[in-house]
């Protein structure tokens, strides 16, 4: 992850905003966690690998090189720009990988046929979080495990992203950009697991430091493949600059060269099917 379930999830993107998300927010602020979802997995070669609400594919990629030849990754994703663009990139090495345009509350896929289920901050975006719970038990073999990650909170750049937004543009806008960083509590996420069938419910909270090019820029960049992107597009050359400047303003104290290096917490559920 990141990305919704449904059109009222409030995450769905256009135009080309699939590829700059591929290039700036799978790259820079998804990519270093695909590595730490991997081992709280504990793929090893040959097993079946599902990666729910994939994206532009940096889980699915990650697992593919961990089950190497003999397994088989899916990734699934609603956003069609997404699945596209996972798509049109090289093949990830290790095992074959399949990408499906599918709900995270319908895979359709058969029951008890993968080894592992894998979902990086996609829980949040989806309307009926218990639906998809139960779809991935039921997708999950006997002694099948689940790793999930959804963000602790909204985090010092996101922070600084949002009060960017609404002194430059407006609240609403604001708040859009967001919710995507609005995830259920640590005590929700063990019930949704639990009610779903799940055993051997573990949470832990995993921090890594983040690491963002020149930030002024690198924020408008990142806008444009949000749903926002259009009131981005729609703002002032003046607004936009004002808007960069704010933000790089308020993260000075994480100033490292030309970019940034900040503290961000996610949290990590793992969990096995009996």
């Amino acid at each position: 992850m990141s990305k919704p379930d449904a059109p009222q999830g409030g995450w769905q993107l256009a135009g080309d905003a699939a590829e700059l998300y591929e290039r700036h927010v799978a790259r820079h602020i998804l990519g270093p966690w695909a590595p730490l979802l991997v081992d709280a997995a504990r793929l090893v070669p040959g097993e079946r690998v599902l990666d729910v609400a994939c994206g532009t594919g940096v889980v699915a990629r990650a697992a593919a090189g961990r089950v190497g030849p003999a397994g088989h990754v899916v990734g699934i994703d609603l956003n069609a720009g997404m699945i596209r663009v996972a798509r049109s990139l090289p093949p990830p090495e290790g095992a074959p990988t399949e990408w499906l345009e599918r709900s995270a509350l319908d895979l359709g896929l058969a029951p008890a046929s993968f080894d592992a289920v894998l979902c990086q901050q996609g829980l949040q975006f989806f309307p009926d979080k218990a639906r998809a719970m139960r779809e991935m038990h039921r997708v999950l073999r006997r002694g099948g495990r689940l790793a999930l990650s959804v963000w602790t909170g909204i985090g010092p750049y996101n922070s600084a992203v949002g009060a960017a937004l609404a002194r430059v543009l407006d609240a609403d806008t604001a708040d859009r950009f967001l919710a995507s960083r609005r995830a259920p509590s640590e005590d929700e996420m063990r019930r949704l697991a639990r009610e779903a069938g799940f055993a051997a419910v573990d949470l832990r909270i995993s921090l890594l430091e983040i690491r963002l090019p020149r930030v002024d820029r690198f924020v408008l960049e990142h806008l444009a493949a949000t749903p926002v992107a259009a009131a981005l597009a729609a703002a002032e050359p003046a607004a936009r600059q004002r808007l960069g400047a704010s933000v790089a303003e308020q993260l000075q104290r994480f100033a490292q060269g030309e970019g940034i290096a900040y503290p961000e917490e996610t949290y990590v559920l793992t969990a096995e099917v009996e």
